[in-house]
């Protein structure tokens, strides 16, 4: 194995000590529920099936188009304003600073960029293009939302970098200064400017290595644009990674209604639905926050499941239509207007 593999799967128990976490048990942080075993057969036949036995669907034939963005487009939209670009990478807009959720912009989230699940396109941006950002939210430790290279990347053009426990200890030791970085347990938060974030539960896991599960903790966001002087405010919730459970009503009771929840559905599968919703379970996720507006997230980049790479997309299109719910499906690079958001295209069956 090189040296340079080894050194992303070393890893060791996080800085900090976070015994004291109600999520934290024996070393490790857990679910409320813990997850169910799926057992050494079974997770042999899955690393077949996923190393082997892919329908050729699960990728595009065509790399989709998306919507080219350069830093003049980013500067004269108005504030409010939220573009995808790419899985669960979510540029926001927000009181005139640009916040960026879980940002990978590497070619494959893999521990190595010569093997792993390759990008269906280019991002919109390039990284070196993105404006100066007021902060980084990140949502767990997995590749396919904590990138190394893109996070130190962004250490000198990012004031902030707000993690789950543990994450952030990730971050300072591939270099990112300490003073960036805040890290808080499940109902914990800071308030930025006019803005509030939250770390709210999620139903999930974490790990890069052989060696560290779940030392680190996941969390889903609440980010709030507080209300004044007239103006209504803005209430925005961001999944992570996660399976559905309870804590959705209770981060709505807390925290709702929202305007749009950027949900994940994408990546899932019956055997690993604990960590991963399905579709139905999406929209009933939203349902649960209140949201008026859903936006799914976590899908159209990677190819990591065995459904096709568009079924996300059709099966909440079609769950949302029969349930009553407004859902913003925007091409990669597509501004949504997070106060109003605008009806988009099916633009996958492009």
């Amino acid at each position: 194995m090189s040296a340079c593999l080894l050194s992303y799967f070393r890893t060791t128990r996080p800085i900090a000590d976070y015994a004291t976490s109600p999520q934290a048990e024996a070393g490790r942080f857990r679910n409320p529920v813990p997850r169910p075993p799926i057992g050494a057969a079974k997770t042999v036949r899955l690393m077949w099936e996923m190393l082997f036995e892919k329908p050729a669907t699960t990728v595009p034939a065509h790399a989709p188009a998306v919507s080219p963005l350069t830093p003049a487009d980013l500067e004269a939209a108005p504030d409010r304003s939220a573009w995808r670009l790419g899985h669960s990478t979510v540029l926001l807009k927000l009181r005139g600073g640009f916040w960026l959720t879980d940002p990978v912009f590497s070619e494959r989230a893999s521990p190595v960029q010569w093997m792993g699940p390759k990008r269906f396109h280019a991002p919109p941006i390039a990284l070196d293009a993105l404006p100066p950002l007021r902060g980084v939210l990140l949502s767990h430790d997995h590749y396919d939302h904590l990138d190394r290279d893109t996070v130190r990347a962004l250490a000198d053009r990012a004031a902030v970098f707000l993690t789950p426990l543990g994450v952030g200890d990730r971050l300072i030791a591939w270099g990112v200064p300490a003073a960036q970085v805040q890290q808080f347990d499940w109902w914990q938060g800071t308030t930025i400017g006019d803005l509030r974030f939250t770390a709210t539960p999620a139903q999930h896991f974490s790990g890069r290595g052989p060696f560290d599960s779940d030392r680190t903790l996941w969390a889903s966001w609440v980010i709030e644009d507080r209300a004044a002087d007239g103006d209504p405010g803005l209430r925005l919730f961001f999944s992570g990674d996660t399976g559905y459970f309870d804590g959705f009503a209770e981060i709505g009771q807390r925290f709702g209604p929202f305007d749009v929840a950027m949900v994940e559905t994408g990546a899932y599968d019956r055997r690993w639905a604990f960590v991963h919703m399905q579709p139905e379970q999406t929209v009933q996720a939203h349902l649960d926050l209140g949201a008026r507006v859903l936006l799914p997230v976590h899908n159209g980049t990677f190819d990591l499941a065995m459904h096709d790479w568009d079924e996300p997309f059709e099966r909440v299109m079609a769950i949302a239509a029969e349930r009553g719910v407004t859902l913003a499906t925007p091409r990669m690079g597509e501004r949504v207007d997070l106060s109003a958001p605008q009806a988009t295209s099916a633009w996958w069956r492009n």
